[in-house]
């Protein structure tokens, strides 16, 4: 019998959550079995008609680490697996606190290729140490042969060749957050061609495992407006790990200093970087809500 048959007909339980409008179905893996679920069927979930309905699917286990409380996986709405997820993260830890998990706060738990430190406040607000910024070309992982490039203060901007060139300074500031982004400052966010050249970029060449498509507006040096069209997902109201990427890339570039506002669709996160310090790239630092909608059983 194929795992998908045996799949056919299971009942799981599910929260649906959201931070900043970026919203999630967290599944309790430490007290359900949720193994042999394929891709196919993570898609299905997240489908908005057919489905639950969200951006990532957030699964909640046991972690054998020793410096970590928890692990936790992460499915974009396309059933792909991917490394991180920062709006994710704070409904994590809110998931975890609300259920009776563990009375721990603040939190540490593993992902794909870090453990982070994550802590609650009692106004729902959830603060998240994202560890440093990458900018090793190949652990992003990025290949810049053949692009053009520029300097722009401390950060080098590369040009990316697409079917569709905007009207707009396509440069990109590239780096990872645990997956990969590629920022570049728009004039204007809202005829920004988010739709239209995202996609392009989220699949161009020069980024063997895809990137995350960041349209930064520099509102003031402690404001900007973000929208990001996302690997796997598309454009949703609001990527964490987008808005971390934008404000590292925008304190690079000379244009913002930290801590920075960060207005998303579905809401405002808190951005704060110290920068380099001795050669050695601070933490990211952000801070944003994280809410319960409902909760409920669906069949696979």
């Amino acid at each position: 019998m194929s795992t998908h048959q045996t799949n056919v007909g299971r009942k799981i339980r599910f929260t649906k959550m959201h931070g900043a409008g970026n919203d999630f179905i967290v599944l309790n893996g430490i007290d359900q079995d949720l193994s042999g679920i394929t891709r196919e069927q993570w898609k299905t979930l997240a489908h908005r008609q057919f489905g639950i309905g969200a951006d990532q699917i957030l699964l909640v286990e046991k972690t054998t680490r020793s410096d970590a409380d928890f692990k936790y996986r992460i499915f974009n709405s396309d059933g792909g697996e991917v490394e991180q997820c920062g709006n994710g993260s704070r409904c994590f830890v809110r998931f975890v606190l609300d259920h009776g998990l563990s009375t721990k706060n603040p939190l540490r738990v593993e992902v794909a290729h870090t453990v982070l430190t994550l802590k609650s406040y009692p106004d729902g607000q959830v603060e998240v140490d994202m560890g440093a910024p990458i900018f090793e070309h190949s652990q992003v992982p990025f290949n810049p042969n053949g692009l053009a490039s520029m300097q722009e203060f401390h950060e080098t901007l590369y040009a990316l060749a697409l079917d569709h060139p905007a009207t707009h300074d396509s440069f990109v500031g590239v780096l990872s957050m645990g997956n990969p982004h590629a920022v570049q400052v728009v004039g204007d966010l809202e005829s920004a061609p988010v739709l239209t050249e995202g996609p392009e970029i989220e699949r161009h060449l020069a980024f063997p495992k895809r990137v995350n498509a960041g349209y930064m507006q520099v509102l003031n040096r402690n404001e900007i407006k973000l929208r990001v069209y996302e690997r796997g997902a598309g454009e949703t109201l609001a990527c964490g790990t987008g808005a971390c990427a934008a404000v590292v890339s925008g304190i690079r570039r000379g244009l913002l200093d930290s801590p920075v506002k960060v207005r998303t669709r579905g809401g405002d996160l808190q951005i704060a970087w110290g920068g380099m310090v001795n050669n050695i790239s601070q933490p990211v630092i952000m801070t944003g809500p994280a809410v319960t909608v409902f909760e409920g059983e669906t069949e696979i």
